[in-house]
């Protein structure tokens, strides 16, 4: 049985597990309000949506690593006039260099796209949901999180970490708080970070509409953390008794 309801607030939406989750949850009726960074492509997406679906979407333009942006999202979630009954923090990149190659700005915005986005997006979403006693939070993990990954894996560890704590904490007032951990997913994240995907086997590759079949699953039924696939399922079991130099292989390389 669905427990998802209401408006869905969706980061990062015009492409990959963002755009798949708009349309999935466009088909279960909610109405949608887009947050990214590209209004032309944020308005051409809702355009589609209401064709397709006949949801009405708002478009939200915002960097999220941008102070004065957040803060118009935060207000957005926070309107009780319109209410969000949904949030999908899923907006996220990664960095190509290694964290020393970096300069220490870049490793910022990676941090506050990451982790302050979506903690301070929850921060400003619990209230009113707590207030009315309902609402869906879903949060964009990885397996990453599980393994020794530079500041992208440890950023991951934190949302993963903070889901289980708040689906504990807010799940008894009518709050669940679930995050997805997908594996390598056909989206445009590799692209843009200008790596190579030649040295991944074809079978850990996943579909976006898979991912989120799987993270709206366990939304409605409560679930703080869910890994798609059998076989991430087992790879993360792995991980957990494999020596951490070992488990911290296989990142991808530059182009």
């Amino acid at each position: 049985m669905s427990r998802i309801s209401g408006r869905a607030l969706v980061t990062g939406a015009t492409a990959g597990l963002g755009a798949e989750f708009a349309r999935q949850l466009a088909a279960r009726g909610c109405d949608l309000v887009l947050v990214a960074r590209d209004e032309e492509r944020l308005t051409a997406f809702a355009a589609e949506l209401s064709s397709t679906y006949g949801s009405h979407a708002e478009v939200l333009r915002a960097d999220l690593s941008v102070r004065a942006d957040m803060e118009r999202v935060e207000a957005r979630l926070a309107d009780a006039t319109s209410p969000i009954g949904v949030l999908v923090n899923n907006a996220g990149y990664g960095l190509r260099h290694s964290f020393e190659e970096n300069p220490i700005e870049v490793e910022q915005a990676l941090l506050d796209v990451l982790v302050t986005a979506p903690m301070r997006l929850m921060h400003a979403a619990l209230q009113p949901m707590l207030a009315r006693g309902s609402g869906t939070i879903v949060n964009v993990a990885s397996v990453a999180a599980y393994t020794p990954r530079s500041t992208y894996g440890a950023s991951k560890a934190w949302v993963l970490s903070f889901s289980r704590w708040a689906n504990i904490t807010y799940g008894k007032r009518g709050v669940t708080v679930t995050a997805v951990a997908p594996g390598f997913v056909h989206t445009e994240f590799h692209d843009r970070m200008r790596v190579s995907k030649g040295g991944v086997p074809g079978v850990l590759w996943l579909r976006p509409a898979r991912v989120v079949r799987a993270a709206l699953r366990a939304a409605d039924r409560g679930r703080a953390v869910t890994v798609p696939s059998l076989r991430y399922t087992a790879l993360v079991a792995l991980s957990r008794i494999l020596p951490p130099r070992l488990a911290a292989k296989g990142a991808l390389r530059a182009r």
